[in-house]
């Protein structure tokens, strides 16, 4: 007999019982599993004493098993009715997966048959199984189907390898799926040409197919960052694995860095063209974007066109706790745009750009309270740098009229992919970043920095998400080469997490992820990279 606990109640059963079973017997919608603290699909058969915790859509790893499922549904459909196109998925937009085919055009009427079949194949509820095979196997099936793409990530696998079968229908999306197709009832496939636009129930929405929002100011950066990436033969892991490996790691980072100076020169060309109207250039972004090491780059830029910006933080304005929102959990909102003195940040500013001598406020940390600098002036045509998670919001900045601001919106938007069919979560890239720094420079452990991880996420959807398209830029932080910088950071910290730790799912998940990638060498980082923000030794901390 083992014995089952779920929550408090504990079952006693035979021999060994399948995960789903159990899941049926419990009213809610329920995706994967915990068991024993690790995180299992509900094909898998429990043979042991254990205590699972079945996984609805408040979880973030259900919602990222219906998403991997739901790609592979559709590259099934596709496979079923137009099987020579080949499917490729990249850009992430309004909170949907994008996808085209690489070797054709798509049209709404084949998109509607792609539908059909999708729902068909949802109906039939055909169950999907995970089956292991020799690396030598899997290539001379992939290749057979001519996935050269597969073939070639594949080098950078062990031995034994998954793929997942369907109704004949093999393939591997780097992650759990659902036990059976009939789990994927609900989705919708908008035909966004050249593509088409994946959407699912998200966490965010809490477990609901969110309302559609167009970006195309964020599709345009994005399409540029995958195109850039193809011209430089950099938009797969194995394509940047070959570049070490053949000693181009000096060629690539020096070529990433050159993209970042670009954007910094063209932006001070923008900025300069209008700096007799612009007074407030406003820079927003979600966590460990490099936000700190894009302004000070900025502010250098514009110097050197003869524009001294004054920089204010906004982090400076914070109320007092007691007087911050309330959330719906009861605590105090500090990342509500209410949380900020509004009035008198209003005040500053404008007294600012109106040639007045202001004492701007600061939080002395020793005494808890504010205080104020030395009183500052600014000459006419010297801009205000302002930067925080509501730069964006016209709330911060209602009295400063909309032809006076300049907003720039940063975020790292990689284009890579581990194959055609498996894109880079551009989340992962921001999480690796914070991980690192903040065990490096914040003494906080990796369980903490992920455990802190969802209220961020939260803050960002609500604070900065939905004013993305009001931004006059976006500036693409990403670097292409930093994963395979930031590889040793991340792994040495990701592996403190001990296997009993509730976040050692998450870690897992990435060290896997960060196998693939070849290492480079730190000491190639040039001292003023936006990526010295994170490993440390950057020329702006000093």
């Amino acid at each position: 007999m083992i014995n089952i606990t779920i929550g408090n109640q504990t079952m006693q059963y035979p021999g060994k019982v399948r995960l789903e079973t159990l899941a049926n017997r419990i009213p809610g919608r329920f995706f994967a599993a915990k068991v024993n603290n690790r995180l299992r699909e509900l094909a898998y058969e429990v043979d042991t004493d254990a205590t699972v915790e079945l996984l609805d859509f408040s979880y973030p790893d259900s919602s990222r098993i219906y998403a991997t499922s739901m790609r592979y549904l559709v590259c099934m459909a596709f496979n079923r009715i137009f099987s020579k196109l080949q499917i490729k998925f990249s850009n992430s937009i309004s909170m949907g997966i994008y996808g085209r085919a690489v070797n054709g055009a798509l049209t709404p009427d084949m998109i509607h048959q792609i539908v059909q079949e999708m729902q068909f194949i949802v109906k039939q509820d055909y169950p999907i199984i995970r089956i292991k095979e020799t690396l030598a196997n899997a290539k001379k099936y992939y290749r057979s189907q001519g996935y050269l793409d597969k073939v070639e990530i594949l080098k950078y696998r062990k031995e034994i390898v998954n793929i997942y079968e369907c109704d004949g229908y093999k393939n591997y999306m780097y992650g759990y799926m659902v036990p059976s197709t009939g789990y994927l009832q609900e989705f919708e496939i908008l035909f966004y040409n050249p593509g088409f636009l994946i959407r699912y129930p998200r966490i965010e929405e809490k477990g609901s197919i969110p309302e559609f929002s167009d970006s195309p100011g964020f599709l345009r950066v994005l399409n540029r960052a995958e195109q850039w990436a193809i011209n430089c033969d950099a938009d797969m892991i194995h394509k940047l694995n070959k570049k070490i490996e053949n000693h181009q790691e000096v060629d690539l980072v020096n070529m990433c860095e050159t993209k970042h100076n670009n954007q910094l020169c063209e932006l001070g060309e923008i900025i300069s063209r209008d700096i007799d109207n612009l007074r407030l250039i406003a820079i927003a972004g979600p966590s460990s974007s490099g936000k700190t090491t894009f302004s000070r780059r900025l502010q250098i830029e514009l110097l050197t066109r003869g524009i001294k910006p004054l920089m204010v933080s906004i982090d400076n304005y914070y109320l007092p706790v007691d007087k911050a929102p309330i959330d719906e959990f009861g605590e105090p909102d500090l990342e509500h745009v209410e949380a900020l003195d509004l009035e008198l940040f209003n005040e500053n500013i404008t007294s600012l750009i109106n040639g007045e001598t202001v004492s701007l406020p600061y939080f002395d940390f020793i005494n808890r309270e504010r205080r104020f600098m030395a009183p500052i002036k600014i000459a006419r045509n010297n801009p205000i740098i302002i930067e925080g998670i509501h730069a964006l919001n016209d709330l911060l900045t209602e009295f400063i009229p909309a032809n006076q601001k300049f907003k720039i919106y940063i975020s790292p938007l990689a284009q890579i992919n581990i194959d055609y069919n498996n894109p880079i979560n551009l989340t992962d890239i921001r999480l690796l970043r914070r991980i690192v720094r903040d065990l490096q420079f914040r003494n906080t452990s990796p369980e903490k920095t992920l455990a802190m991880w969802p209220s961020v996420r939260r803050g960002e959807y609500r604070w900065i998400y939905p004013f993305i398209e009001s931004a006059n830029y976006i500036y693409n932080s990403e670097l292409t080469y930093e994963f395979c910088v930031l590889k040793r950071y991340a792994m040495t910290a990701l592996k403190q997490i001990s296997n009993d730790s509730e976040y050692f799912i998450q870690a897992n998940r990435l060290i896997k992820f960060l196998k693939y990638f070849k290492e480079i060498n730190q000491y190639l980082v040039p001292c003023n990279s936006l990526l010295r923000e994170f490993i440390g030794k950057s020329v702006f901390a000093h």
